[in-house]
C-alpha cells in the first residue's frame, strides 16, 4: 500500500491561511513491516522486492527490524498498536519462528490494543498448511492472498508461480488453519482478457468466500518489464465493461465496496487500509519501507527506509534514507489524496483534527469541486461524487496551490 514546498502562504479565497495548530488529538497508529524477498520477480511489479536466495537471512533481518523500530519509538511513546501489516515481497516465505520473536520484540516496545488486527500478505505456491497453521497461533488473525487470476494463461503471462487449482486450494487452507478473516488479491485488464474471463475470476474469488477483495486493474508501471515489453491489454470499452459488470457482481453477493480498489463484507473493511486512507498515522520499517508520524505540535512527518536488503542490513549504512516534514501547502492535497479514495469519504471535521488546519482552508477548492460535480455538496463529510471517483485527479486538481 507512498506519495515539496514554496515559502509563500498559503492562499485560498484571497485570504492568508492560518498557522498550523497543535494536533488535538493524535490519530490511530499502525506498523507496516517490509519483507522485500519472493521467489521470483512478477513483470508487472513496481514494489521493492527482491528475489530470494536459497536461504533467507531470517534472524538478521528481524534483527535489523527490531533496530529500526527502536529508532522510531521515541515518536510514539505512550501511544499503542491498533494494526499491524506484514507486506512484500512475500513475507510468508518467513518461518512462524522468525515472525513470532519479530512480534514479540515489537509488543515489548509498543503495547497492542486489546482487538489488533495482524495481517500478513501470502502467495498460493508458498502455502504449506502446517506454517500457516503456527502463523495464526502467534496471533496473526487476518490473510491476504495474491491469486490475481485463477486461469493459467492468464497466471503464466503475469509471471505467477501457482496455478489456479493451488488458488483455490490456497483459500481453503487459511480457513482450516484458523483464519475466518481473509483478503483475495485479484486483477482485472488482463493481458488478452474478455468480459466472462474477468468475470469467471470473479466468481471463483466470490466463490471461495473471502470477507475481503482487493480487485483492481492491472497497470503497466515504469521500472517493470511490462513497461519496457508491453503486453496486449484489453480496449478501453471492454475495461469498462469489466469494470462496471465486475462491480454489480460484488454488490450482489454482499461486497461493499468503501475504497477505489477494496470490497469487504459487512463489518470487514481493513483496517490497516482505512487508517492508511483517513490519514492515520503508521511506522514504517524493513527495506524500502516507508511511514508518516504526527507529533502533538502539529508537525507530521513521512519517512522512508534504505532500500536495497543488501545496504539496510549493512551495519555501516543508516536504516533512514530520508524524511520529509510536511508543509501547511502540501496538507490540503495529501490529506484528500488519501481521504477521497474512500467511497464514503470522512468527516469534515477529521481534516483538522489529523492536519491542524482549519477547515476554511479548503473553502474555494471544495466551492470549485462541487460547482464542477467532482465533491458531494455535504459540509459534515468530505466525499467524492460518483464522478469525482472516476476522476479523482481532476478532483485533487481543486486542491493544490
Amino acid at each position: 500500500m507512498t506519495r515539496e514546498s514554496s515559502a509563500s502562504p498559503l492562499i485560498f479565497g484571497g485570504a492568508a491561511q492560518s498557522p498550523r495548530a497543535a494536533l488535538p488529538v493524535l490519530p490511530p497508529l499502525a506498523l507496516y513491516i517490509h519483507i522485500p524477498w519472493c521467489v521470483r520477480k512478477c513483470p508487472y511489479c513496481d514494489f521493492n522486492s527482491h528475489t530470494a536466495s536459497p536461504v533467507l537471512p531470517e534472524e538478521e533481518y528481524v534483527d535489523a527490524l527490531l533496530a529500526d523500530l527502536d529508532q522510531d519509538l521515541h515518536a510514539v511513546y505512550g501511544r499503542e498498536l491498533s494494526s499491524i501489516f506484514f507486506g512484500g515481497g512475500t513475507p510468508s516465505l518467513f518461518s512462524a519462528e522468525a515472525l513470532g520473536r519479530l512480534l514479540k520484540g515489537v509488543e515489548q516496545r509498543i503495547p497492542f490494543a486489546s482487538d489488533i488486527e495482524i495481517t500478513l500478505e501470502a502467495n498460493p505456491g508458498t502455502f504449506e498448511q502446517e506454517k500457516f497453521v503456527a502463523y495464526r497461533a502467534l496471533g496473526i488473525n487476518r490473510l491476504s492472498i495474491g491469486i490475481q487470476s485463477f486461469q493459467e494463461e492468464k497466471l503464466k503471462a503475469l509471471g505467477r508461480i501457482h496455478n489456479g487449482d493451488e488458488a483455490v486450494r490456497a483459500a481453503g487452507m487459511a480457513r482450516q488453519a484458523g483464519f475466518d478473516n481473509f483478503n483475495l488479491d485479484l486483477m482485472h485488464g488482463l493481458p488478452d482478457q474478455s468480459l466472462d474471463d474477468a468475470l469467471n475470476d470473479l466468481r471463483q474469488a466470490i466463490a471461495l468466500k473471502p470477507t475481503h477483495l482487493s480487485w483492481y486493474q492491472l497497470t503497466l508501471e515504469p521500472n517493470t518489464v511490462f513497461w519496457n515489453q508491453p503486453p496486449t491489454l484489453p480496449e478501453d470499452d471492454t475495461l469498462w465493461d469489466i469494470q462496471e459488470a465486475g462491480q454489480a457482481l460484488l454488490a450482489e453477493h454482499g461486497y461493499a465496496q468503501y475504497e477505489v480498489s477494496a470490497y469487504a463484507q459487512p463489518g470487514r473493511p481493513a483496517r490497516h487500509n482505512l487508517n492508511y486512507w483517513s490519514f492515520g498515522d503508521f511506522i514504517g520499517i524493513g527495506a524500502g519501507a516507508h511511514g508518516k508520524l504526527s507529533h502533538p505540535d502539529g508537525r507530521i512527518v513521512r519517512t522512508w527506509k534504505t532500500r536495497l536488503p543488501k545496504d539496510y542490513l549493512n551495519p555501516a549504512k543508516s536504516f533512514k534514507a530520508g524524511e520529509k516534514a510536511l508543509t501547511n501547502e502540501e496538507l490540503p492535497f495529501e490529506f484528500l489524496m488519501n481521504a477521497l479514495r474512500l467511497t464514503e469519504g470522512v468527516e469534515a471535521r477529521l481534516y483538522p483534527e489529523r492536519t491542524g488546519l482549519p477547515l476554511e482552508s479548503l473553502a474555494e477548492g471544495r466551492r470549485e469541486a462541487e460547482q464542477s460535480g467532482l465533491l458531494q455538496v455535504e459540509p459534515s463529510r468530505l466525499a467524492a461524487t460518483l464522478r469525482g471517483q472516476l476522476f479523482l485527479n481532476d478532483l485533487l486538481q481543486n486542491f493544490l496551490t
